[in-house]
């Protein structure tokens, strides 16, 4: 599956001077890193934003967010999150910042 590349530009501007982010080809889509944890990806024109089991709940209830089902079965932590619900630069922003805040909270990868 191809992602947007103009997505991806977007989303490397809202990155752009940040810390600890890296970009890695995977799962036929192209994912972000945080501190080597994968944070968020597009897979299409869709972004995929991990947000952690603590803030699933108020994730999905945000408009244009749901649940990531990539396998068929949902992903608890994991959100999709369609095109309009990060139409802004700063909506795309915040949801980078969701997901930059949860990786934040994990020990660091080994390696």
């Amino acid at each position: 599956m191809a992602y947007d590349e103009n997505l991806a530009e977007r989303v490397r501007t809202a990155l752009k001077g940040a810390h600890g982010w890296s970009e890695k080809k995977m799962f036929g889509g192209l994912c972000f890193l945080h501190r080597g944890h994968m944070a968020c990806g597009l897979v299409g024109e869709v972004l995929m934003v991990r947000v952690g089991p603590e803030d699933y709940a108020a994730a999905l209830k945000r408009p244009h967010a749901r649940a990531m089902d990539f396998t068929g079965k949902p992903l608890k932590g994991m959100v999709y999150v369609d095109p309009p619900g990060i139409k802004t630069a700063a909506s795309l922003k915040a949801w980078i910042e969701r997901s930059r805040a949860f990786t934040a909270s994990l020990p660091p990868k080994k390696g």
